[in-house]
């Protein structure tokens, strides 16, 4: 993915003060508007200012791409870190977009680009002047703890404006629990922990939207879990009685006789333990012992000679 110098765009130092985005935007804008611009790349270059500002404009997405941008060097493919908007808090409905349907680079679109789920929560609360502004962040969790339950301490970061109207990041510190049986999308409530109300109110909350850590074994889809399980050629072509870990323990699978490789075993009841449990998928890969001594060798090649088989008989070859 190409990474987007937006203060380069727009001929801006990245310390600058929020005013200053908006007086480089104006003047540019008039520079490059294809109306009236005779520059042959005007079209261009205006649609790339207006993404520029979009970001830069919006203290919350300016700060989250500051936070992204010190991860880049130049002349290299850039890639976000893993988890990069964990812990961002951010108003209302998140990194929406302004403009219904407005186009703009995949660059944008990967960090920016989805609506939050929450913006209408964040529209209906503004009608509420004397409460505070519900504020949103992402959290990552282990699976474990969504079958365990577990607390946990989670750090987050908001962007504020101090009086020379620079962005700075605000940060604090806040004691969650993770109820048992919590699935990916889902949100936790924190009453009181949004934004403060101007008129003395009370305070907003917090809504916390779960995300799963990567797992070294599971995959999450919903509330189902997904094993892919290596088993030998002769436990596939004879069957077999498999251990199989999963979160809730080991179990013993029944591996019927020639199983092809990518067949799925259902362990039901055995996902996320929400209120209606998902299910746990063995996803079978048939894994071919290496030809590494003669011994090895032999046994392929007696395989060879009286095993009639044909892999690609169905191609016609």
């Amino acid at each position: 993915m190409e990474f987007k110098d937006y203060y380069q765009i727009m001929a801006l130092k990245r310390d600058c003060a929020q005013d200053d985005v908006k007086k480089s935007y104006r003047k540019l804008a008039r520079k490059y508007h294809p109306d009236v611009s005779k520059e042959n790349d005007a079209e261009a270059k205006f649609k790339e200012l207006g993404e520029a500002y979009e970001v830069l404009k919006d203290p919350e997405k300016r700060a989250a791409y500051d936070q992204l941008g010190a991860n880049w060097k130049g002349g290299q493919d850039f890639k976000p870190p893993q988890n990069w908007d964990d812990g961002f808090e951010f108003k209302g409905g998140g990194f929406t977009t302004d403009g219904a349907g407005a186009a703009y680079s995949d660059f944008f679109e990967q960090l920016f680009g989805q609506a939050g789920a929450h913006s209408a929560r964040g529209r209906h609360q503004q009608g509420f002047e004397s409460r505070g502004e519900d504020s949103h962040a992402k959290i990552h969790i282990n699976l474990e703890d969504s079958f365990h339950g577990a607390t946990q301490a989670i750090s987050l970061s908001t962007p504020k404006l101090d009086a020379q109207g620079h962005v700075q990041l605000k940060h604090r510190t806040l004691t969650v629990k993770i109820p048992k049986g919590v699935k990916p999308g889902q949100h936790i409530r924190l009453t009181g922990q949004g934004n403060p109300s101007l008129g003395g109110g009370l305070a907003g909350d917090l809504y916390l939207e779960i995300a799963f850590n990567k797992h070294l074994l599971y995959r999450v889809l919903e509330t189902d879990l997904y094993l892919d399980l290596p088993i030998t050629p002769w436990e596939a072509a004879l069957g077999a009685s498999i251990t199989v870990p999963t979160p809730g323990g080991i179990v013993e699978l029944k591996v019927p006789p020639n199983a092809t490789s990518g067949s799925k075993l259902r362990l039901k009841g055995r996902g996320l333990p929400t209120r209606e449990p998902g299910h746990f998928y063995v996803v079978l890969q048939i894994v071919l012992p290496p030809a590494d001594t003669e011994a090895a060798k032999a046994i392929y090649r007696q395989m060879q000679e009286q095993l009639d088989f044909n892999p690609r008989l169905a191609l016609g070859v």
